[in-house]
């Protein structure tokens, strides 16, 4: 070969040597941190971003609304707690207990101590909460003792992962009535519609579940299903709450709408189901059990403070 020739297949060699050089530094420096391919967005699936099948319409005005002060008293863990707080609210409707909680004013009233007995399932035991302290049960003792400062208040947990009805009436001579309580929590409802179970006997069992405690000289306060995923996805949800709803109406007993006020933080709020859920995507994190707490402390609070003045007098 002349020198001539070999010359520019050198130089040919060279060009093409750069080019793929070139070109595998263009590809290297695109993944890099800071290019514009590396902050290209990730594409999200669109089931992750859908809202939940529909439910049914409650009749809810967010114009007036229930503000609870900020819930970072509780104990955030990471892998349950919103990275950002978000503000614990709730429209008035929603939040207030519908009647007065007269064994409560009256225990309040005389200075004795208070003992509110909380039974129900894992929501009530706390699954999801980073520690026993971040439940429910435990949140509400703190918020109470704040509204009611220099009061003797007890609120025990009888929580219980996985019970239905008839398991929680089972413990009531011994978990409830037991503790002689002026307050009774009873949540319950969601473990019957994961598993299925048939709405009309569960009807029956909740009737005489709160004629029990009725019985017992106790104010009760129901609570019904959160608003989650892995409940939402149960078509016999919306039948469950609204069951619950007519057995307090009938019933004239109380009933803390958990359901509605956790489905208006995720549809008037516009929280994720990542500040109030944990990743289970079934029970409530640390943020949304301490919400719940101290929104159910107000409510009890305002209910058992109007007849104060005049349960004064009144035997307990």
């Amino acid at each position: 070969m002349s020198k001539k020739r070999e010359a520019a297949f050198g130089r040919r060699a060279c060009a093409g040597a750069a080019a793929i050089f070139l070109a595998g530094f263009a590809a290297a420096r695109a993944e890099m941190p800071g290019s514009a391919h590396a902050l290209r967005p990730t594409a999200i699936p669109a089931s992750a971003t859908a809202a939940p099948a529909a439910m049914p319409s409650f009749v809810a005005p967010s114009v007036s609304r229930a503000v609870a002060p900020s819930a970072r008293s509780a104990a955030l863990h990471p892998a349950t707690a919103p990275v950002v707080p978000s503000p614990c609210t709730a429209p008035q409707q929603l939040a207030r207990l519908d009647h007065p909680l007269l064994h409560t004013a009256r225990r309040l009233a005389s200075g004795r101590p208070l003992t509110i007995v909380a039974i129900g399932s894992s929501s009530t035991a706390g699954a999801g909460a980073s520690s026993p302290s971040a439940s429910y049960p435990s949140r509400l003792a703190v918020e109470l003792k704040r509204l009611f400062p220099g009061r003797d208040i007890r609120v025990l947990n009888r929580g219980v992962n996985g019970e239905e009805v008839p398991n929680m009436m089972a413990r009531f001579p011994a978990g409830v009535v037991a503790e002689r309580p002026q307050l009774v929590l009873w949540q319950l409802g969601t473990n019957s519609v994961l598993r299925d179970h048939p709405l009309k006997p569960h009807a029956a069992e909740v009737r005489e579940g709160v004629e029990q405690l009725k019985n017992i000289g106790a104010d009760l306060v129901l609570i019904d299903p959160q608003y989650a995923p892995k409940v939402l996805a149960k078509p016999e949800t919306p039948d469950m709450v609204e069951q619950i709803a007519r057995v307090a109406k009938d019933e004239n007993v109380d009933l803390f709408r958990r359901f509605a006020i956790m489905r208006d933080w995720y549809e008037n709020d516009r929280y994720s189901f990542t500040v109030f859920v944990s990743p289970d995507g079934l029970h409530m994190n640390d943020w949304g059990y301490a919400c719940w707490a101290k929104l159910l402390a107000a409510g009890i609070a305002d209910a058992a403070n109007p007849p104060l003045a005049s349960a004064a007098s009144v035997a307990p």
